[in-house]
């Protein structure tokens, strides 16, 4: 081990360890609706359609500070005209057709929620996909029987992907175990669910209870199917949205809501599935209610059919003391940042100072280093707009393209291929990439360019997106994570089990790809696209035709067209909901370290924003600015959460989430390499660069050399928002006795030339810390390194040493 590495004053590279395993999300909105409205119910209406129709009402109250309560049970509920219905413990039930009202009153404040009651007196017959597979959720049967290959002899659909093979495989096989008609209490549908016969599972439900009766109404009724017409689920609401609740203990019951295709709607509280993201803040029982544990924040999620939608729960100490200091809001950025930090009583970090922010700048948006001057020109600088202008600065220089090629690069995968992508092609490819960003096209008119794109692979190179990848279900896989940050693929073979898509949601959007034709070019390295015409995508149950449709969209008219240009023009339209948002994401990682949804490309309802105000405000800028990146990236690094210290303080240094302090990164491995070899005076030589290019500037996924695979270059094969692989022995080792950093100090000779200079001990050190961090060495670190500077004979190996301490330690590795 080098003798000075003692010596040098680092940053910890111990990321902190997060308090909470939830998936912090951000709360109360643009500010403080519901601290005005101290009293409210949920839902806002109530429409009962049949004898069986109810709704459930929760009563809210909202404390001074914010904190939220549910005195359901405490108010007073007291229906204007009861023969129309009347209300039993905080439920509506229907008595006759017509309007109503119901008052609720809680300590001298009220409120009114309308009602409305429709065939009050009919009892609508019992349906399998309404009534019975719901149930099939709510006891989570079709998860342990939707295994591939069932359980104990009976399988179901998981989670319900199915109804009729379900119901086929429930009343045609094992005729008279599974249901028994003649005797329905005896069917073992009904028995094994409520304990009276040995089941694998156990006891799911109490016999009598509502799910019991369920099983037991549709038995008698002679186990029926469901006619075509039969209406389905069109949306799911989950209330109240947001919730600040106190720990520990505190109860709050939540209310789910179903939409149908007739224009009904159905209170579905004891039918949904609840689950939390982080139980030991908010724990939710099967009949929707939240409990309280630790501080933190959780997303408490309610599953009905094929929706599933959340509520975002913060928890914070009872009786917490808390006063937001005063701090600067430069933008929209800080305003929706520090709302959300207020409603978590967490105070943000302090401003970084001039040195921290000149290098992370220059890392974020150029990935190189500040030269010396630099450093010392921006650090006298006494203008109070310098950082502004400093952005602005970097924003136009071309390592500011070469960032954002290398991006791209990485999300569509350019690499070479055996026998679909040549090194040629992929060259072009890259080239074109960057020419694009370098023109400032916008993000939108170049993911056009390059779904619609048709031709040749060399002529068009947008073309060679298509050629890399060419199985329409990859295609449209890798299309949904690289444009929306949605990963569809668990919907190939069943329903996503915790987000909106469907099977025919995937096989839909599929459709989009299964009719690109290719064919070979006059040059063996070249293809042709073009539109088919003929190639469709078919639905593994029944094997039917399912015709394109956006996710989460319409079906568009594709007949005579070219269905990738029909998708490109959604995706480039601001009727888009997920692009401008998942652009928003990224580029918001890029600078801050980590997505506001993260893995940036995972988005789904169970991994939420954790701002989600402060997400939409990007998408939308995005759209305002015409997919202008440098403006949006401007934005951000003016804003003083993006020039925050890395150090925490009490409130925040649990924090990893919600941008109370900056995070600290490890250079990725391309620009860490170009930086040792900037800071080195050396220069680096790849395949099909001139020699001095840089490592951000390789076009090819598959170009890559020993210390850049170590640290984990990304491969490009996989559609991964970061393949980097974490802190290895390899890593450290290869730091320490590789011949990288060794190498290059003497290959630049830099401790010769500064010796030639006639610099002071002192000024050669302070030399090499600017050149490496940065800034300049404090006085203490100095005295600590003067006893071993010894005589002059011996200057140039002990100067070589601690230049290589100083490439060796975590500050410069880091990006603080």
């Amino acid at each position: 081990m080098n003798p000075f590495t003692p010596f040098i004053s680092t940053f910890s590279s111990r990321l902190r360890a997060a308090a909470h395993t939830a998936a912090f999300a951000a709360m109360l909105g643009t500010g403080h609706a519901a601290i005005n409205t101290d009293f409210e119910v949920f839902p806002a209406d109530v429409n009962l359609k049949s004898s069986r129709d109810k709704q459930s009402l929760v009563v809210r109250m909202t404390e001074a500070n914010g904190v939220h309560r549910d005195v359901t049970g405490e108010a007073k509920f007291t229906v204007v005209d009861p023969s129309k219905a009347k209300i039993e413990k905080g439920i509506v039930l229907p008595l006759a057709d017509g309007n109503t009202q119901v008052k609720i009153e809680w300590k001298g404040k009220t409120a009114e929620v309308a009602v409305k009651v429709e065939e009050a007196t009919v009892e609508q017959p019992i349906s399998f996909r309404l009534d019975v597979m719901p149930v099939f959720m709510k006891a989570e049967c079709n998860r342990c029987h939707g295994a591939a290959r069932g359980q104990d002899g009976f399988r179901l659909s998981l989670w319900g992907f199915d109804p009729e093979g379900d119901h086929y495989r429930l009343t045609r096989e094992l005729s008279g175990r599974r249901i028994n008609l003649a005797i329905p209490e005896d069917s073992m549908l009904l028995t094994k669910s409520t304990g009276e016969a040995p089941h694998t599972g156990g006891k799911l439900f109490e016999k009598g209870s509502e799910l019991a009766n369920t099983f037991q109404r549709w038995l008698e009724a002679g186990a029926p199917n469901d006619p075509p017409t039969v209406a389905t689920v069109t949306r799911l609401e989950i209330l109240p949205k947001q919730l600040l609740l106190e720990s520990p203990g505190q109860n709050f019951k939540m209310s789910v809501r179903a939409f149908y295709s007739d224009g009904t709607d159905r209170d579905v509280s004891t039918l949904a599935l609840f689950l939390t993201s982080n139980e030991s803040s908010a724990k939710v029982a099967n009949d929707g209610t939240i409990t309280t544990g630790q501080r933190g924040e959780a997303f408490v999620m309610a599953r009905f059919a094929t929706f599933t939608v959340g509520s975002q729960v913060i928890v914070i100490p009872k009786a917490l003391e808390y006063q937001w200091p005063p701090v600067e809001e430069r933008n929209f950025v800080d305003v929706l940042v520090d709302q959300k930090l207020r409603n978590l009583r967490i105070t943000p970090s302090e401003v970084c100072n001039d040195e921290t922010f000149l290098r992370r700048a220059f890392l974020d948006i150029t990935g190189t280093l500040p030269s010396t001057d630099q450093v010392r020109q921006f650090v006298a600088d006494p203008s109070s707009t310098k950082r502004a202008g400093k952005i602005d600065e970097l924003l136009q220089r071309s390592e500011f393209v070469d960032m954002w090629a290398m991006k791209w690069s990485e999300l569509l995968q350019v690499r070479t291929e055996q026998n679909n992508g040549s090194y040629k092609a992929t060259l072009t490819y890259y080239t074109w990439l960057r020419e694009q960003l370098g023109k400032n096209v916008p993000i939108n008119e170049i993911a056009r360019e390059l779904l619609s794109a048709s031709g040749s692979t060399l002529e068009n190179p947008a073309a060679n997106y298509y050629q890399l990848e060419q199985d329409p279900l990859k295609l449209a896989e890798d299309t949904a994570q690289a444009f929306f940050g949605i990963r569809i693929q668990c919907s190939q073979c069943h329903n996503h089990p915790f987000d909106r898509w469907t099977m025919a949601d995937y096989r839909g959007f599929v459709a989009f790809f299964t009719q690109i034709g290719r064919k070979a070019g006059e040059d063996p390295r070249e293809r042709i696209l073009f539109n088919s015409g003929s190639g469709e995508s078919k639905h593994p149950i029944g094997d039917t035709v399912v015709p394109p449709k956006f996710l989460g969209g319409e079906a568009p008219d594709t007949k005579n067209k070219d269905r990738r240009k029909v998708l490109a023009d959604w995706i480039a339209s601001p009727e888009n909901p997920y692009f401008p948002r998942h652009i928003a994401n990224l580029i918001w990682a890029q600078y801050m370290g980590r997505g506001i949804v993260e893995p940036v490309d995972d988005v789904r309802i169970s991994n939420p924003a954790s701002n989600p105000e402060l997400l939409e405000a990007l998408g939308k800028k995005i759209v305002e600015y015409n997919y202008d990146l440098r403006r949006i990236v401007r934005d951000i690094c003016n804003s003083r959460t993006y020039q925050l210290t890395t150090r925490p303080n009490e409130s925040n240094e649990l924090d990893s989430r919600n941008f109370a302090h900056a995070t600290i990164r490890r250079m990725r491995a391309e620009v860490m390499f170009d930086c040792i070899t900037q800071v080195t005076d050396t220069r680096n030589k790849f395949r099909g660069l001139p020699s001095g290019a840089r490592a951000v500037e390789i076009a090819d996924g598959k170009t890559s050399n020993y210390f850049l695979t170590t640290f984990g270059r990304a491969t490009r094969e996989t559609l991964c928002s970061r393949e980097e692989v974490g802190p290895t022995l390899s890593q450290a080792l290869h730091l320490i006795n590789g011949d990288t950093i060794e190498n290059k100090i003497v290959q630049g000779g830099l401790i010769t030339k500064l010796l030639n200079d006639k610099k002071t001990p002192r000024d050669l050190v302070t030399e090499l810390y600017l050149r490496s961090f940065g800034r300049f060495p404090t006085e203490e670190e100095l005295i600590h390194l003067e006893p071993n500077w010894g005589v002059t004979e011996q200057q140039p190996a002990v100067f070589t040493d601690i230049f290589w301490a100083l490439l060796n330690a975590k500050e410069f590795i880091f990006n603080h």
